[in-house]
C-alpha cells in the first residue's frame, strides 16, 4: 500500500496534508514530477522527477502502481488507468474516481476539452480554497481507514 502523486499541478497544501498522513500512519509517499520537487526528510516520503515530455510522470505512475495503492491526480485519463489497474484515485479537490463513475468523468472531460477548443467554454476551474483542502483531507482519510 503506498500512495503516489502526480506533482506537477499538486497544490503545495495538498502536498503538505500527504506528507503529515505519510509520517502519522508510516506509509510511503512517491511525489512523481518533471521538476525538482522539495520535501521533507523522511524514510516516509520520497520524490522522483522524470524527464520532460508528455504524460511522462502519469506512465511511470501506471507502471508503478500496484492494487490497493492510492494516486493523487487531476488527470482524469491517468485515473482512469490507476482504476484500471485495481488502484484507486483522488483529486486534489478530494473527488474519488471509482469503476462505476470514472467513464462518465472521461466523456465530460473530452466534452469540455472540445467546447474549450472551439470556443464555447472559457477558463478552467475555481480557484482552489478551504473547502477543497478539507474535502480532501476527508477523503484520504477515509482511504486510509480503508486501507488498513
Amino acid at each position: 500500500m503506498r500512495i503516489w502523486v502526480d506533482a506537477d499541478a499538486c497544490p503545495v497544501v495538498i502536498k503538505e496534508i500527504l506528507f503529515r498522513a505519510a509520517q502519522r500512519r508510516e506509509i510511503p509517499v512517491t511525489l512523481v514530477a518533471n521538476q525538482p520537487l522539495r520535501t521533507p526528510p523522511s524514510p516516509w516520503i520520497k520524490s522522483i522527477q522524470v524527464a520532460s515530455g508528455f504524460d511522462v510522470a502519469d506512465h511511470l505512475i501506471v507502471q508503478n502502481v500496484e492494487a490497493g495503492d492510492l494516486v493523487v491526480t487531476a488527470d482524469i485519463p491517468l485515473a482512469a488507468e490507476v482504476v484500471e489497474k485495481g488502484g484507486e484515485a483522488i483529486n486534489p479537490r478530494g473527488q474519488h474516481y471509482t469503476r462505476e463513475n470514472i467513464r462518465q468523468r472521461l466523456a465530460m472531460r473530452n466534452f469540455m476539452e472540445e467546447m474549450r477548443s472551439i470556443g464555447e467554454v472559457r477558463g478552467g476551474p475555481a480557484a482552489f480554497n478551504q473547502a477543497d483542502r478539507q474535502t480532501f483531507a476527508n477523503a484520504l482519510d477515509r482511504w486510509l481507514a480503508r486501507a488498513r
